[in-house]
């Protein structure tokens, strides 16, 4: 808490104020030009654009070049023009107003990147300075000015004087401002009889704010209130600046003092960060903490409980404004609500769904391929207990995993930030936790570009460990050894054969990556003249070539090897298909004809009995009519491996039970049984088999098998990625179109008297559609339950039940509506997600998307909305037209598949293949599946 950020720069920071100054006579020079003559518009742009580039490359003397450019990205993307004022309310104390220049200079300097803050300022001192020049003596209730009419008088002559200094010294700078002294803020008195004509905010009009920043000026406010009925009412400039900021949701709130932050009270010592909801009750405790410090503290609690996490308030004063909000070490005091860090020493404490979120979304290696998730968190399942643990805040906007088998040198694994993780100091504080556990540590990183993406590819977006900075790494590091933009650092070891010992320990056991490691062990290479290993801080860069023979087997940063999935099996195994008649029942005829190891040796159809399959040639195979006898039968003899129910809902559990009499009779193993319908999509003992979601190793290891629905399916392909964002009770909303074949068949006998097969047709027909589209099942249709059901196993741990939330966490809710069509098969469902940030852009998510689903053989991740034609025929999902609403409340998102093929045939497959020890994809043709 106490401050350890890096001390202010004053000659870093006059060089950059000076560019202001300059800027401002370029502005001068160009105003004069305009009324002498005509200029373009185009050279007066270049002008501007050219400060803004000078004075950007300016706030490189404040810090690294990447944490410049990462906050005023962030900052720049804050707002949007339908909320243009989300980037900061800035509150001015009247002492500062006194050093008016210094003030207009950092102001200045904000508007000259581009960003446009709220500009609120009091004027106290000022106000004092008046009433007692004129005898009267200011008072004060229980810190409040009381305000009778003659103060009131002062109040709005010092407030209009004062204001209009500021605007005429940004106005000098050439910096737009637009003074505002009313229309803002309404109220209605306080208490009249104890404080006079002091007013409580009831409602802030932003719409003057918004006006002024759209017109490309910097609002400027005094804290002077209107009642309803037309009376001016005096407010605290810091409790106005609190409504202002509930009512725009800024980003930053800013309050600058002449001290430059808050102070500890027996030390002296400036308080660095705050973190509410770690400190805040142990603050309020302590005997320093007295009158004015808790009464901020406790306006600062009030005020960051109501907006987004992702806002904090920062004290500092105003020299160093843009020390504090363009770099990671900051200058004042920066509060936050903040989180517990905890420790995890197990996947079910800490979520392993969450877990595997954060990895998919910020792991470089598994972005670009070098490793999987599955293998990541396989690693720290198969560990011993008390071999590892992962340091993170709740949310888990940073997350550290840490490897320390006994008598071995800890490895930090896995170091994944979140951008808010980054600017807020959550990264910094996991990392304090984890060094305060690790006398020693042994971490990597690739410190070189990251992997260009293919043309084709979404748009990517700096995350995980891409948000570290390099310099980051180095900074921590006591020494390190870098080749070819991959670097190996530590802490903790203090001579040259120590390290050498623990580099030899690593290569020996695999736990680094061998890419990492210096190619000889030589103390050359380790410490000695031109090594590329700095002890005590020294960041030298080996030029080492890598040997021929020396390359070793990619581990990526895991600690621990990626599980190895088993040798897909080749044994020839035979299926049984009960309900062969419909649309789903032939799909999945025509993908066992070309399956490498699969037979259809059984059919079963009470109304095709006797008549020869068709669609089938691997073999002659004639449609029955199985009883439940039959099936038991079957089972205890073992004439299948394999059973699939594709029968209509609760029909087939009498056939499941004689499998499960059958298995309990039959030597070895029993079947695998996959059910199409919905009937054990909630049942306890069945595996949900939505292998992109939820994982293949349980539905390896699994008998029985619960297929998903058509619309469930896309349902949750397009929620899940956006599960992180999830702001309840606002839920998000499905609108799904079918084409007619998923409402199901009928048949009617062979036309004619040719004695031919029944006829198989469609229960909807496009005539009866009429061209049109039919909603049907408008609440509570089956697959809403399923997806949200099966959703909320995401929100809560692991090791609760399919649909069961955790004690926190609400049940997932999904709104869904679906509707037929007039085209024979298909589906586009429409995903409104209400977002609980304001901070992603389309590209944002779209990146995601692509994140998420990496690796994924039948997942297509696309730019344009999918149409009819990306889906029908398809054997996958598809998902794109990612666009954000102008308020960024929501985001609406568009995929699709077929349903009688990712729908139903193609995933049963997918699933028969995992539980029979298949390739997952064998028999599925996947070229062309994945953009």
């Amino acid at each position: 808490m106490l401050s350890t950020r890096a001390a202010t720069l004053p000659s870093r920071v006059a060089v950059a104020r000076k560019a202001v100054v300059v800027a401002s006579q370029r502005q001068t020079a160009l105003t004069a030009v305009r009324r002498r003559g005509n200029i373009s518009v185009r050279s007066i742009q270049s002008v501007a654009q050219t400060d803004r580039d000078t004075i950007t490359r300016l706030l490189y003397s404040l810090g690294t070049k990447r944490e410049v450019e990462r906050h005023l990205r962030i900052f720049s993307s804050s707002s949007h023009p339908s909320q243009p004022a989300k980037f900061a309310v800035i509150k001015i104390g009247g002492a500062v107003l006194d050093d008016l220049d210094e003030l207009a200079l950092s102001l200045s300097f904000l508007y000259r990147v581009g960003l446009y803050p709220v500009v609120l300022h009091g004027a106290g001192p000022q106000m004092n300075d008046i009433l007692e020049s004129e005898g009267v003596k200011p008072e004060y209730i229980d810190g409040i000015r009381v305000t009778d009419a003659k103060t009131l008088q002062i109040a709005r002559r010092v407030f209009l004087e004062e204001n209009l200094k500021l605007v005429g010294a940004l106005e000098k700078l050439g910096t737009r401002a637009r003074p505002i002294t009313s229309g803002v803020f309404t109220a209605t008195a306080l208490d009249p009889s104890k404080y006079g004509l002091v007013g409580k905010i009831t409602r802030v009009d932003k719409r003057p704010l918004e006006a002024s920043i759209r017109a490309g000026a910097l609002p400027i406010l005094c804290s002077l209130a209107e009642s309803n009925d037309g009376q001016i009412l005096n407010v605290n400039a810091d409790v106005a600046a609190g409504e202002l900021a509930k009512e725009l949701q800024p980003m930053k709130i800013v309050f600058l003092n002449d001290k430059g932050g808050m102070f500890h009270g027996v030390t002296g010592e400036k308080l660095d960060v705050i973190n509410l909801d770690e400190e805040y009750d142990q603050l309020m405790k302590e005997s320093w903490v007295k009158y004015g410090t808790k009464l901020k503290l406790r306006e600062f609690k009030e005020l960051l409980d109501v907006l987004p996490r992702s806002s904090s308030v920062a004290v500092i004063s105003a020299p160093n404004l843009q020390r504090e909000l363009f770099t990671d070490s900051g200058a004042g005091t920066l509060i936050r609500r903040g989180y517990k860090l905890l420790k995890h020493q197990t996947l079910e404490s800490i979520g392993k769904d969450r877990l595997r979120q954060v990895i998919c979304d910020r792991d470089e290696a598994i972005r670009v391929g070098k490793e999987s998730v599955a293998g990541v968190l396989s690693a720290l399942e198969n560990a011993k207990q008390g071999e590892w643990s992962i340091y993170a805040d709740e949310p888990l906007d940073a997350v550290a995993i840490v490897s320390h088998p006994e008598g071995k040198t800890p490895v930090l694994t896995k170091l994944l930030a979140s951008r808010s993780g980054v600017l807020n100091g959550v990264l910094d504080n996991v990392w304090n936790a984890v060094k305060k556990d690790n006398r020693q540590l042994v971490w990597t990183a690739s410190i070189s570009p990251p992997t260009a993406p293919s043309p084709s590819s979404a748009p990517h977006v700096a995350q995980g460990e891409e948000m570290i900075d390099r310099s980051w790494h180095f900074d921590r590091a006591e020494g390190s050894f870098t080749r070819s933009g991959r670097s190996l650092f530590w802490y903790g070891i203090s001579d040259v054969s120590e390290v050498e010992k623990v580099v030899r320990g690593l290569e020996d056991s695999g736990r680094v990556e061998r890419a990492y490691l210096p190619v000889g062990l030589a103390k050359a290479y380790l410490g000695g003249a031109g090594s590329g290993v700095g002890l005590n801080g020294t960041r030298g860069f080996a030029t080492l070539a890598r040997g021929a023979g020396m390359l070793g087997r990619t581990r990526g940063y895991a600690t621990h090897a990626p599980a190895l999935t088993p040798t897909p099996s080749t044994e020839p195994k035979r299926v049984a298909l009960i309900g062969a008649r419909g649309y789903t029942g032939q799909a999945l005829t025509s993908l066992l004809n070309t399956h490498p190891y699969l037979s259809l040796t059984h059919v079963s159809s009470r109304v095709l009995e006797g008549y020869p399959l068709e669609g089938y040639s691997k073999s002659s195979v004639t449609h029955t009519n199985l009883s439940v006898e039959d099936v038991e039968r079957m089972e205890k003899g073992g004439e299948v491996d394999a059973w699939v129910m594709a029968l209509p809902n609760g029909v087939c559990k009498p056939f499941v039970d004689a499998v499960e009499r059958g298995s309990k009779e039959k030597e070895g193993e029993g079947s695998v049984v996959v059910d199409l319908s919905a009937d054990y999509r909630f049942e306890e003992g069945w595996t949900y088999g939505l292998p992109e979601l939820y994982g293949r190793s349980a539905i390896r290891a699994s008998k029985r098998i619960s297929n998903p629905g058509c619309y469930a399916t896309s349902t949750q392909l397009l929620i899940a990625p956006l599960l992180p964002y999830l702001s309840p009770p606002a839920w998000p909303t499905v609108f799904g179109v079918s084409g007619y074949s998923g409402a199901g068949t009928i048949t009617q006998p062979a036309e004619g008297s040719s004695g031919g097969p029944p006829v198989t047709l469609p229960k909807v027909t496009p005539t009866s559609l009429e061209g049109g589209i039919r909603p049907y099942s408008l609440t509570d249709h089956i697959h809403e339950r399923e997806a949200g059901w099966h959703l909320s196993r995401l929100l809560s741990a692991p090791s609760s039940p399919p649909g069961a939330a955790s004690p926190t966490t609400p049940r997932m809710q999904v709104g869904f509506i679906p509707t037929v069509a007039p085209f024979f098969s298909g589906i586009l469902s429409t995903l409104s997600f209400p977002l609980s940030t304001s901070a992603l852009g389309g590209a944002d998510i779209a990146s995601m998307y692509a994140a998420y689903y990496t690796g994924e053989r039948l997942v297509r991740v696309q730019k344009a909305v999918p149409v009819l034609g990306d889906v029908q025929g398809r054997h996958g999902w598809v998902v794109g037209g990612v666009q954000v609403h102008s308020g960024r409340e929501r985001v609406v998102v568009v995929g699709g598949l077929d349903n009688l093929l990712k729908g139903a045939a193609t995933q049963c497959l997918q699933n028969l293949n995992l539980a029979l020890g298949y390739d997952e994809y064998a028999g599925i043709p996947v070229a062309g599946e994945v953009a």
